[in-house]
């Protein structure tokens, strides 16, 4: 008989052995054992021994012989094949074995007196005697082995013992693949899902399809599955199952995966495959628009408006925007399908957007509800007046105005350091002095929405002679070397800069009322001799700052100082001006006595802990204090009243460390690499 149904035992089908019928179903499938019986066949599950056989069909009264006994290996190991003949009487010197297939019996191993030999054949290299030559080993137990062997012995008779031999081998891991083009609700026929394949098992496995979890079952116009097998040369089954089916819409986020059920001599056993999606097209039913971010929108923001559909595959999006002035909708420009981006985002973006998805198969179009879009601003901040001047001693009031679509907030401040100085919208000032000339900013923010504000600059201009970032300064330079002089000057009108000396020079805005001017000059001796002067001049009057030039010997300099110093001038803040209005004043400069007073501490200091130390050693004895050992630790009676200590060092000021100038700016190490040098002295400290 050939080929019987699929995944039954061996082959998949049913044996005929001296006309009796075996059927051994591997899928155990109930309504197939029955018809077995119905035909007067002897079946047997694959994981219990066969039973009886049935008489055959018109051989009456024959007898029946005893069931084979089950041997169950996987592919690959050692099958024991046992002769259970003459077990009592261990009587094994003539024996022979015999392989049965399709009804023929083939001699493959002698055994005589305990020597064992074998067949050629298919078996030649592979049968070795075991347990004195009761057990007859076959290694390497391929699928083509699944038979029945039959040990014969002829003494003291001919009896024989027949052995079924099983032979399982596990399928590998299923390999499913999803139908990636698609499958449509509206097909009226089940459309492949995906297939599934288990290779190189044996016998043939049982597949089970599941979705999300649960199996499916045949269904007639809604499931279907379809199997077929391959046999490989070396006897394994390769199984390939395919899945049909009617999907809805509901099934676009179905999760499917295939089982694969098998039996080893060890009990039942199952392997699953990963879990795959289909795409599922369905027509669109409704459209909408959606915003990022969220919530409260503001200028600068990047905004997207994105169209979105409940069908797949979506429809072709198109944006439009209501005109506010002709209440016609007016289409958009979008960088995607169905995607606006807003970038920056503009007062002007706000107003009413609506979608439109076109259905490309059946040409209808859905319009989504209308949403507005709000882009909160606040408008350029107007200052007035807009460029204010005053004398000395007289009043300003400062008024600041916006627009927003929010609820706004006003505050002002000091534009040099960012003091708060008034909230609200007016700022008056009083008695206004030199002092509170320059910039006040004002600032209008929506405290609803963070990072919503906008601010307006203006300068008020004190009128007056030109301040001095400083009076005077002494400066230490290098004969015949370019030094880099400048001079800062504030006040109103805007003041102009001279110098006193020939050279390069240039002048650099700092704000309205504030000027820089640089100069480059070469040190010669009658430049240290006179000096240099910058003169600061406007309407009202002028002033002058002084740099005086010492000359330092750079033969006496260290070896770490022979890279020249180069020269630069620190400028005075306008709050901290040098100058009054009508009378120059000297700025405070540091004392260079400060640094004597902190070596007169220290050394106070130093006496009285080590005073403290020898009193405690001689109170201890630790001290030898004989006549002519003794110490005089007090000062001499003639020195008593005074107490002097007096710091003296060889080494130039730049090996004692650089002092702070005037404006309390250390200098950089970098410095050290100009072409002069500049040290304080007691009368100025200041260096540039």
């Amino acid at each position: 008989m050939g080929r019987g149904w699929p995944g039954w035992g061996t082959g998949g089908g049913v044996e005929r052995s001296e006309n009796r019928a075996l059927c051994r179903p591997s899928e155990w499938q109930e309504e197939q054992l029955q018809q077995c019986w119905r035909e007067g066949w002897t079946a047997a599950r694959a994981d219990t021994a066969v039973g009886p056989r049935l008489p055959s069909p018109g051989v009456p009264g024959e007898a029946e012989q005893p069931a084979p006994e089950l041997v169950e290996v996987e592919v690959g190991s050692t099958a024991l094949l046992k002769c259970s003949l003459f077990q009592s009487q261990g009587n094994f010197s003539h024996v022979d074995w015999f392989s049965v297939h399709k009804e023929k019996r083939v001699l493959i191993f002698r055994v005589r007196q305990g020597q064992g030999q074998s067949e050629p054949g298919e078996y030649q290299h592979r049968l070795s005697l075991q347990d004195r030559g009761a057990t007859l080993a076959l290694t390497q137990v391929t699928p083509h082995d699944e038979r029945i062997f039959l040990c014969q012995g002829k003494r003291p008779r001919s009896q024989e013992h027949r052995i079924q031999l099983r032979v399982y081998k596990a399928p590998e891991e299923p390999n499913i693949q999803a139908n990636a083009l698609g499958i449509p609700v509206n097909s009226k026929e089940p459309s492949e899902v995906a297939t599934c394949v288990g290779r190189n098992g044996y016998p043939i496995p049982q597949v089970i399809w599941y979705k999300n979890g649960r199996p499916l079952k045949e269904e007639k116009n809604r499931v279907h599955i379809q199997s077929s097998q391959t046999v490989e040369s070396s006897g394994l089954y390769t199984l390939q199952s395919i899945l049909k089916a009617q999907l809805v819409k509901e099934d676009k986020d179905a999760q499917f995966y295939c089982e694969l059920n098998y039996r080893l001599p060890s009990g039942n056993h199952m392997k699953e495959s990963r879990e795959v999606t289909v795409p599922v097209f369905y027509p669109t039913e409704k459209v909408w628009l959606e915003v990022e971010p969220v919530g409260m929108l503001k200028e600068g923001d990047r905004v997207e408006i994105r169209c979105l559909a409940d069908g797949n595959p979506p429809p072709h999006f198109s944006i439009s925007k209501q005109n506010l002035s002709t209440r016609e909708a007016e289409e958009e420009t979008t960088v995607d399908n169905g995607v606006l981006v807003l970038e920056p985002a503009r007062k002007e973006h706000s107003g009413l957007y609506e979608c439109q998805g076109l259905d490309l198969d059946t040409m209808i179009s859905l319009p989504s509800e209308a949403q507005e879009l709000l882009v909160n601003y606040v408008s350029d901040v107007q200052v007035s007046p807009a460029d204010p001047e005053r004398q000395e001693g007289s009043s300003l009031t400062l008024t600041c105005e916006a627009e927003s679509s929010q609820a706004l907030e006003f505050q002002w401040l000091r534009e040099e350091t960012g003091q708060v100085l008034e909230r609200g919208s007016v700022l008056q000032l009083h008695n206004l002095k030199r002092e509170a000339g320059g910039g006040y900013r004002c600032m209008a923010s929506v405290p609803s929405i963070p990072g919503l504000n906008r601010t307006q600059l203006v300068n008020v201009a004190i009128f007056g002679p030109p301040w001095m970032a400083f009076k005077e300064r002494k400066l230490w330079v290098k004969e015949n070397t370019v030094l880099n002089l400048s001079c800062e000057a504030s006040g109103h009108p805007r003041p102009t800069i001279s110098w006193n000396v020939n050279g390069t020079a240039s002048e650099q805005d700092q704000d309205p009322q504030r000027v820089l001017s640089t100069l480059n000059v070469l040190v010669t001796p009658e430049l240290l001799k006179t000096g240099v002067e910058c003169t600061a001049s406007n309407d009202l009057g002028k002033n002058t700052s002084v740099l005086f030039l010492e000359l330092v010997n750079l033969t006496t300099l260290t070896p770490d100082s022979n890279t020249t110093t180069g020269l630069s001038t620190s400028t005075a803040s306008p709050h901290t001006k040098a100058n009054s209005t009508s009378t120059e004043r000297k700025l405070p400069e540091p004392e260079s006595q400060g640094v004597v007073i902190v070596a007169v501490i220290v050394c106070i200091l130093v006496l009285a802990v080590l005073g403290a130390i020898l009193y405690f050693l001689y109170k201890k004895g630790k001290l030898p204090c004989g006549r002519s050992g003794k110490q005089e630790i007090t000062l001499p009676p003639s020195r008593k009243s005074e107490f002097v200590v007096e710091v003296k060092s060889d080494k130039l000021p730049e090996e004692m460390g650089l002092l702070q100038g005037s404006s309390g700016d250390k200098r950089a190490p970098g410095d050290q690499n100009q072409e002069t040098l500049a040290f304080p002295n007691e009368t100025n400290p200041d260096f540039l």
